[in-house]
Protein backbone atom coordinates (compact mmCIF):
# COMPACT_ATOMS: atom_id res chain seq x y z
CA UNK A 1 0.00 0.00 0.00
CA UNK A 2 1.15 3.34 -0.78
CA UNK A 3 0.47 7.21 0.08
CA UNK A 4 -2.87 7.97 -1.96
CA UNK A 5 -4.01 4.18 -2.44
CA UNK A 6 -7.90 3.44 -2.47
CA UNK A 7 -8.30 0.73 0.51
CA UNK A 8 -10.57 -1.19 1.48
CA UNK A 9 -11.67 -3.95 3.85
CA UNK A 10 -14.34 -6.68 3.61
CA UNK A 11 -17.70 -5.97 6.62
CA UNK A 12 -20.66 -7.73 6.95
CA UNK A 13 -24.00 -6.81 7.75
CA UNK A 14 -26.17 -9.88 8.90
CA UNK A 15 -23.67 -11.91 6.90
CA UNK A 16 -24.06 -10.30 4.05
CA UNK A 17 -20.44 -9.32 3.14
CA UNK A 18 -19.34 -5.73 1.73
CA UNK A 19 -16.14 -4.04 0.54
CA UNK A 20 -15.63 -0.69 2.63
CA UNK A 21 -13.45 1.69 1.28
CA UNK A 22 -11.11 4.64 2.19
CA UNK A 23 -7.95 6.63 1.23
CA UNK A 24 -4.62 5.99 2.43
CA UNK A 25 -2.63 8.84 4.00
CA UNK A 26 0.31 6.78 3.69
CA UNK A 27 1.09 7.88 7.81
CA UNK A 28 -0.69 5.29 9.22
CA UNK A 29 -4.03 6.75 8.68
CA UNK A 30 -6.82 6.47 6.56
CA UNK A 31 -9.80 8.78 5.40
CA UNK A 32 -13.52 7.25 5.01
CA UNK A 33 -17.10 7.75 5.59
CA UNK A 34 -17.91 5.99 9.07
CA UNK A 35 -20.74 4.85 10.24
CA UNK A 36 -20.47 4.51 14.19
CA UNK A 37 -22.88 7.37 15.67
CA UNK A 38 -22.89 9.92 13.54
CA UNK A 39 -22.19 9.10 10.15
CA UNK A 40 -18.97 11.19 8.63
CA UNK A 41 -15.97 11.62 6.77
CA UNK A 42 -12.90 11.05 9.27
CA UNK A 43 -9.27 10.42 9.35
CA UNK A 44 -8.66 7.23 11.60
CA UNK A 45 -5.93 5.15 12.33
CA UNK A 46 -5.82 1.84 9.82
CA UNK A 47 -6.35 -0.59 12.86
CA UNK A 48 -9.98 1.77 13.32
CA UNK A 49 -10.33 1.01 9.49
CA UNK A 50 -9.76 -2.49 9.57
CA UNK A 51 -11.38 -3.63 12.63
CA UNK A 52 -9.26 -6.69 12.56
CA UNK A 53 -9.68 -7.56 8.67
CA UNK A 54 -7.16 -7.33 5.89
CA UNK A 55 -6.65 -4.23 3.86
CA UNK A 56 -6.87 -4.35 0.37
CA UNK A 57 -5.80 -2.14 -2.79
CA UNK A 58 -8.37 -1.02 -5.03
CA UNK A 59 -6.24 -0.51 -8.51
CA UNK A 60 -7.33 1.68 -10.68
CA UNK A 61 -6.16 2.32 -14.59
CA UNK A 62 -5.72 5.63 -14.38
CA UNK A 63 -6.08 8.02 -11.38
CA UNK A 64 -4.97 11.35 -9.69
CA UNK A 65 -1.41 11.89 -8.13
CA UNK A 66 -1.17 11.28 -5.03
CA UNK A 67 -1.15 14.98 -3.60
CA UNK A 68 -4.47 15.56 -5.65
CA UNK A 69 -6.14 12.22 -3.73
CA UNK A 70 -5.16 13.21 -0.27
CA UNK A 71 -6.45 16.87 -0.76
CA UNK A 72 -9.48 15.41 -2.33
CA UNK A 73 -10.03 13.55 0.69
CA UNK A 74 -8.95 16.09 3.38
CA UNK A 75 -11.50 18.87 1.28
CA UNK A 76 -14.40 16.52 2.48
CA UNK A 77 -13.75 15.55 6.27
CA UNK A 78 -16.43 15.95 8.75
CA UNK A 79 -18.97 15.77 6.06
CA UNK A 80 -22.10 14.07 7.37
CA UNK A 81 -24.05 13.37 4.09
CA UNK A 82 -24.19 9.63 4.03
CA UNK A 83 -26.03 7.93 1.53
CA UNK A 84 -26.36 4.19 0.71
CA UNK A 85 -27.26 4.86 -2.91
CA UNK A 86 -25.62 8.06 -3.91
CA UNK A 87 -23.10 8.67 -1.37
CA UNK A 88 -21.38 5.89 0.36
CA UNK A 89 -17.84 5.19 1.37
CA UNK A 90 -17.35 3.81 -2.40
CA UNK A 91 -18.56 7.18 -3.71
CA UNK A 92 -16.30 8.89 -1.74
CA UNK A 93 -13.34 6.86 -2.56
CA UNK A 94 -13.62 7.06 -5.93
CA UNK A 95 -14.27 10.44 -6.41
CA UNK A 96 -10.74 11.30 -4.18
CA UNK A 97 -9.23 8.47 -6.34
CA UNK A 98 -10.25 8.75 -10.16
CA UNK A 99 -12.81 11.87 -9.98
CA UNK A 100 -16.15 10.09 -10.40
CA UNK A 101 -18.78 9.30 -7.39
CA UNK A 102 -19.79 5.80 -8.41
CA UNK A 103 -20.59 2.84 -6.40
CA UNK A 104 -19.66 -0.50 -8.07
CA UNK A 105 -20.99 -2.68 -5.74
CA UNK A 106 -24.40 -1.25 -6.00
CA UNK A 107 -24.21 -1.61 -9.68
CA UNK A 108 -23.09 -5.28 -9.45
CA UNK A 109 -25.01 -6.30 -6.10
CA UNK A 110 -27.01 -8.53 -8.47
CA UNK A 111 -30.48 -7.48 -6.90
CA UNK A 112 -33.71 -9.52 -7.37
CA UNK A 113 -36.34 -7.38 -9.91
CA UNK A 114 -39.30 -7.19 -8.10
CA UNK A 115 -42.73 -5.25 -6.94
CA UNK A 116 -41.26 -2.52 -4.27
CA UNK A 117 -42.29 -3.74 -0.28
CA UNK A 118 -40.97 -0.11 1.26
CA UNK A 119 -43.63 -0.55 4.13
CA UNK A 120 -42.96 -4.16 4.47
CA UNK A 121 -39.04 -2.56 5.10
CA UNK A 122 -40.11 -0.07 7.92
CA UNK A 123 -42.10 -2.54 9.37
CA UNK A 124 -39.44 -5.15 9.55
CA UNK A 125 -36.68 -2.72 10.61
CA UNK A 126 -38.59 -1.70 13.31
CA UNK A 127 -40.01 -5.49 14.84
CA UNK A 128 -35.97 -5.98 14.18
CA UNK A 129 -35.00 -2.76 16.32
CA UNK A 130 -37.97 -4.31 19.40
CA UNK A 131 -37.70 -7.65 19.33
CA UNK A 132 -36.16 -9.28 22.60
CA UNK A 133 -35.28 -12.38 20.63
CA UNK A 134 -31.79 -12.22 19.28
CA UNK A 135 -32.03 -14.76 16.89
CA UNK A 136 -35.45 -13.78 15.65
CA UNK A 137 -33.87 -9.91 15.28
CA UNK A 138 -31.29 -11.70 12.96
CA UNK A 139 -33.75 -13.12 10.56
CA UNK A 140 -35.79 -9.68 10.77
CA UNK A 141 -32.83 -8.17 9.42
CA UNK A 142 -32.14 -11.00 6.72
CA UNK A 143 -35.98 -10.39 6.13
CA UNK A 144 -35.39 -6.36 5.76
CA UNK A 145 -31.89 -6.55 3.76
CA UNK A 146 -33.86 -8.68 0.79
CA UNK A 147 -36.95 -5.81 0.70
CA UNK A 148 -34.67 -3.24 0.82
CA UNK A 149 -32.96 -4.85 -2.35
CA UNK A 150 -36.01 -5.62 -3.66
CA UNK A 151 -37.07 -2.27 -3.42
CA UNK A 152 -33.27 -0.61 -4.47
CA UNK A 153 -33.12 -2.78 -7.76
CA UNK A 154 -36.70 -1.38 -8.70
CA UNK A 155 -36.19 2.23 -8.30
CA UNK A 156 -33.01 3.18 -8.66
CA UNK A 157 -33.30 2.61 -12.61
CA UNK A 158 -36.95 4.58 -12.59
CA UNK A 159 -34.42 7.50 -10.67
CA UNK A 160 -32.03 7.84 -13.58
CA UNK A 161 -34.66 7.44 -16.12
CA UNK A 162 -36.83 9.89 -14.59
CA UNK A 163 -33.67 11.96 -14.46
CA UNK A 164 -32.72 11.84 -18.22
CA UNK A 165 -36.05 12.31 -18.91
CA UNK A 166 -36.08 15.87 -17.48
CA UNK A 167 -33.03 16.74 -19.24
CA UNK A 168 -34.42 15.66 -22.40
CA UNK A 169 -37.59 17.59 -22.79
CA UNK A 170 -35.57 20.54 -21.23
CA UNK A 171 -33.06 20.26 -24.34
CA UNK A 172 -36.74 19.75 -26.21
CA UNK A 173 -38.19 23.08 -25.05
CA UNK A 174 -35.08 24.88 -26.23
CA UNK A 175 -35.07 23.61 -29.54
CA UNK A 176 -38.70 24.53 -29.87
CA UNK A 177 -38.37 27.95 -28.51
CA UNK A 178 -35.58 28.39 -30.97
CA UNK A 179 -37.93 27.46 -33.80
CA UNK A 180 -40.68 29.95 -32.33
CA UNK A 181 -42.81 26.85 -31.48
CA UNK A 182 -43.75 28.26 -28.69
CA UNK A 183 -46.81 25.68 -27.99
CA UNK A 184 -44.51 22.58 -28.77
CA UNK A 185 -42.13 24.37 -25.99
CA UNK A 186 -44.80 24.68 -23.58
CA UNK A 187 -45.75 20.80 -23.88
CA UNK A 188 -41.80 20.06 -23.04
CA UNK A 189 -41.84 22.37 -20.34
CA UNK A 190 -44.91 20.14 -18.95
CA UNK A 191 -43.16 17.21 -19.54
CA UNK A 192 -40.38 18.16 -17.39
CA UNK A 193 -41.75 19.31 -14.79
CA UNK A 194 -43.69 15.66 -14.30
CA UNK A 195 -40.19 14.08 -14.50
CA UNK A 196 -38.05 15.99 -12.30
CA UNK A 197 -41.61 15.70 -9.67
CA UNK A 198 -41.12 11.63 -10.29
CA UNK A 199 -37.76 11.70 -9.56
CA UNK A 200 -37.59 13.87 -6.67
CA UNK A 201 -40.65 11.21 -5.23
CA UNK A 202 -38.29 8.56 -6.13
CA UNK A 203 -35.40 9.97 -4.36
CA UNK A 204 -37.09 10.55 -1.62
CA UNK A 205 -38.13 7.15 -1.10
CA UNK A 206 -34.31 6.01 -1.56
CA UNK A 207 -33.41 7.83 0.93
CA UNK A 208 -35.99 6.49 3.02
CA UNK A 209 -34.27 2.97 2.21
CA UNK A 210 -31.03 4.25 3.15
CA UNK A 211 -31.78 5.31 6.35
CA UNK A 212 -33.36 1.62 7.51
CA UNK A 213 -30.49 0.78 6.05
CA UNK A 214 -27.96 2.40 8.74
CA UNK A 215 -30.93 1.25 11.21
CA UNK A 216 -30.40 -2.20 10.57
CA UNK A 217 -26.53 -1.83 10.88
CA UNK A 218 -26.74 -0.07 14.11
CA UNK A 219 -29.10 -3.11 15.95
CA UNK A 220 -27.49 -5.87 14.26
CA UNK A 221 -24.24 -4.95 15.90
CA UNK A 222 -26.68 -4.55 19.21
CA UNK A 223 -28.58 -8.04 18.25
CA UNK A 224 -25.05 -9.83 17.29
CA UNK A 225 -24.01 -8.92 20.86
CA UNK A 226 -26.60 -10.61 22.68
CA UNK A 227 -26.33 -13.33 20.72
CA UNK A 228 -22.42 -13.46 21.97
Amino acid sequence: MARGDQVYVYREVVGIPYEHHGIDCGDGTVIHYGKRGEAAITRTTKATFARGKTIYVKPQATSFIADVVIERAESRLGEQQYDLFFNNCEHFANWCKIGRSECLQLDNFGLRSSQIKLPQVGDLARQAAQDESPEKTLRLFQEALGNIGIATSTLLPQYKTAVEDALSWHQVAQKALSQQREDLARAALHKKVEAKKQAAEIKAQLNQLSELQLSLEQNQTIAAGRLS
